[in-house]
């Protein structure tokens, strides 16, 4: 058994609509630029773990735990695939994170994909649905845009959160985006600009909203013990945490916080034996601009109510005391639902080793990763150390 379990190599391809390449082709790409920044040769992995939200729908393309040895070149070693919706990267690593710390793995490959502008963007919007609760909100038309502004417009009710701070995720995040060279959108964006866009579930506008992407993302993991002989730069997971909620919004205390990211936060924590306070860097899922506003304070960033003022007080940007989507979080790195928790991971890792440029937190040494499915049914959260 291991008592931490490394990260000793991170990849991704470039997000974005990427026409000319298929799920295979942005798959292949991430896992061996993750393979080959840790150094490992395709006989030291013993297992292979992809988050994939829907593949099938997407693309026509299920079983991809096998499709992914295979393409790789890995032999016959188990491959697994899981799904939980828009956190099913998280749930890949949390997979690895197990399977390593069991001793039934030593050395994995953990991957993250989805393939999603192969389908018309209805399509896409009707096949994202399926992870909210279908029978009593999709079944009715509750889209994930008219369920996350039913969030937004009671936080705004109960709280006095403002139009211009349900705004500022998306300025701060497309800000940090221009920095990355692997997102959808490098690019910067007015606050007024994202104001004007177009209405799609008032309050929500078109730019408080992740985009429809393509992307692919990859970890290489092993056991503690063996990171060295890989890595001179090795980050270690140092605590994995999943918890639940009610699927559909009705049948929740409150839909202007989740549960789950609280008690998954908390536990989390204790786990690493940290507080909040510990924490240089977080990635925090941002879907909608509403959904960064709530994990700020349900993390402990911001108290209850205070999280748009937060953003105004600049604590969550590079170089304020909490630094949240350094990468440019859902919103402009892009959000290819299966690969945004093993991306959310790569992006910790960069900071945690010195590697993110421009971007870069100064000093960083402890990173929390919040990803998310549906509306807060699922929530997985990672500490990651140096």
């Amino acid at each position: 058994m291991s008592d931490r379990v490394a990260i000793i190599g991170v990849g991704m391809c470039k997000f974005g609509e990427l026409w000319e390449q298929s799920l295979r082709d942005i798959t292949l790409e991430a896992g061996m630029y993750a393979i080959f920044d840790s150094g490992v040769r395709g006989a030291d992995i013993d297992g292979v773990v992809i988050g994939n939200m829907s593949a099938g729908r997407f693309t026509g393309q299920e079983h991809l735990g096998a499709q992914a040895a295979d393409m790789g070149g890995l032999g016959d070693m188990p491959a697994y695939s899981v799904e939980a919706a828009c956190a099913s990267g998280g749930a890949a690593v949390r997979h690895a994170y197990m399977a390593i710390k069991s001793g039934e793995h030593d050395l994995m490959l953990v991957l993250g994909n989805e393939k999603m502008s192969d389908v018309n963007q209805s399509e896409a919007m009707n096949t994202i649905s399926v992870a909210a609760d279908w029978e009593y909100e999709g079944m009715f038309g509750a889209t994930f845009p008219a369920l996350y502004a039913m969030m937004a417009r009671r936080h705004m009710k109960e709280y006095g959160t403002t139009e211009e701070q349900l705004a500022l995720p998306t300025v701060k995040n497309h800000a940090n985006a221009e920095h990355n060279p692997w997102a959808q959108f490098q690019r910067a964006v007015p606050l007024g600009v994202v104001m004007k866009s177009g209405l799609i579930a008032d309050p929500l506008r078109v730019l408080h909203s992740a985009p429809v992407t393509d992307g692919a993302a990859g970890l290489v993991v092993c056991r503690e013990d063996l990171a060295k002989k890989y890595s001179d730069t090795p980050v270690y997971i140092e605590a994995s945490e999943q918890r639940g909620d009610t699927l559909a919004l009705h049948d929740r205390k409150s839909i202007t916080r989740m549960d789950a990211v609280i008690y998954s936060t908390k536990s989390a924590l204790k786990e690493a034996n940290l507080k909040v306070e510990d924490i240089d860097v977080f990635e925090l899922h941002d879907s909608f601009s509403i959904g960064e506003i709530i994990l700020t304070e349900d993390v402990g960033i911001a108290k209850k109510g205070e999280g748009g003022k937060a953003l105004e007080e600049g604590i969550t940007e590079i170089g304020g005391k909490f630094p949240v989507n350094t990468g440019g979080g859902l919103k402009a790195r892009g959000h290819p639902v299966g690969a945004t928790g093993v991306a959310q991971i790569v992006e910790l890792a960069l900071q945690l080793r010195g590697d993110a440029e421009k971007r870069q937190v100064d000093g960083a040494e402890k990173g929390l990763a919040v990803n998310i499915g549906g509306t807060g049914a699922t929530s997985i959260v990672h500490i990651i150390g140096r």
